[in-house]
Formats: structure tokens, sequence, C-alpha cells
């Protein structure tokens, strides 16, 4: 079983709604839950309208259409689906990982298929200029992961995504996406709720440098959506 992760930039103007709807749509089809996919969730960027200036909107993020996680017995069988994902001229940037769940959602109560509750705050990035792997795994999992839950403390769930290799021609390099979902929306866009402490906050932004590159950071609330469940 092989995880990927697909990043969708839609032409330039496009409208959220109709996007995330003719997407949905699209992913929906039997073809495409049936053929070897035994997971396929779909987060997508129509919050931006609801939340026009979110605390943690960084880099060019709001040019992204969806992120798209699948589950596949074998990614050679994945073009079916990037043919879907590149209708009208979208641009799909996709990427073979590794996940790992440092805080899995256990009570989840909603059928796929449904809009799962609350928000997700979706980021990707680079690794740090000149720090060797081991430095970054280890100042990301071992250090970031657990002062994570202290500043972040309603955070829901916690999925943790490590590029292996990009898989589309030209994509850009990433070596991290990380998915934090939120049960409410306030929990995001209240800073008292976002944040445990200004002390915990401060400490984030010192040592985001220990294991990312800050120039190539992007992050932005999501819609989730679980066509099927892994």
């Amino acid at each position: 079983m092989e995880k990927i992760v697909y990043l969708t930039f839609p032409p330039e103007g496009f409208n959220a709604t109709d996007y995330r709807d003719q997407l949905l749509t699209r992913l929906s089809q039997r073809t495409i839950l049936s053929d070897g996919v035994s997971g396929l969730t779909v987060s997508v960027n129509d919050l931006l309208q609801d939340i026009p200036r979110p605390m943690l909107l960084l880099g060019n993020a709001e040019t992204l259409g969806a992120a798209v996680s699948v589950w596949i017995d074998s990614l050679d069988n994945r073009a079916p689906l990037e043919t879907v994902l590149s209708a009208d001229g979208t641009r799909v940037d996709g990427y073979l990982v590794t996940e790992s769940i440092p805080q899995a959602c256990v009570d989840r109560n909603w059928a796929d298929g449904e809009r799962s509750p609350g928000v997700t705050h979706f980021t990707w990035f680079d690794k740090a200029q000149d720090l060797s792997d081991a430095d970054f795994f280890y100042n990301w999992f071992e250090v970031h992961t657990p002062f994570s839950f202290e500043l972040h403390p309603l955070r829901w769930e916690y999925v943790r995504n490590a590029v292996a290799r990009p898989l589309t021609p030209g994509a850009p390099a990433v070596r991290a996406i990380v998915g934090e979902r939120f049960r409410e929306l306030r929990d995001y866009t209240d800073p008292e709720r976002l944040f445990g402490s200004h002390e915990a906050l401060a400490k984030s932004a010192e040592e985001a440098g220990d294991f990312s590159d800050p120039s190539t950071l992007r992050s932005l609330p999501l819609s989730e959506y679980i066509l099927k469940t892994p």
C-alpha cells in the first residue's frame, strides 16, 4: 500500500465553491474509488471567503485548489486519478509520502462523503537549507511534534507526511506535508484558542528554522471530505 498526496493549483481566479463541487463530483466516480484505491480524502480551499485573513495564511497558499490524499495498491496505477485532477488546466504536484499520525481523531461519527466537522490547518514546506536529513527529522519529529501539543492544545488531529519523492514532472521540492485538524472553526480563528500561550507562539516562531525553510512555508485552512476511509 502506498500513499500519495496531490496538491492541485487551478487556473488563476478560480471560483472556490465551483471548483470544490466539480472536483468532489469527479473524484466520487465509481471507477476512481474502485480501481486499486483503498482510501481517498479531499481537502479543499473553500474557507477563505469565510476567513478572509487567517492568522496562519502563509506564502501564496491561497493558490492551492485542494490537497488530495490517496491510498493505492500501487502508484503505477495512478494515471486515471491524475487525469481527473488535471482537468481544466489545473496544475498537479504529486508526492509519494510516508504517513504517521501523532494525534489521531478517535471519535469520528460522520459518514464517508460528508464534510468533516471543523477545519484543517494545512501546511507544506521544504527542509531548512544545509540541514542533514538526520537533523531535519530529529528536529521535526522529536522536538517540534511533542511541542506542537503545547502550541495547539485544542487540536483534534495531527497527520504528518514525510515526502519520499515527487511523482509529477516539475513538482517543487517539498519534504513535509502536514494536516492539523480543529474541531470547531473558532478553535482556529480565535488566537486565544488556537495557541496555548503567547510564550508557546514565540517559541514556535523561533524554532521554525530548525527544520523548515521559511521561504517555502505555505499554509491555509481547508475543508475536509473523506470520500473513502482507508
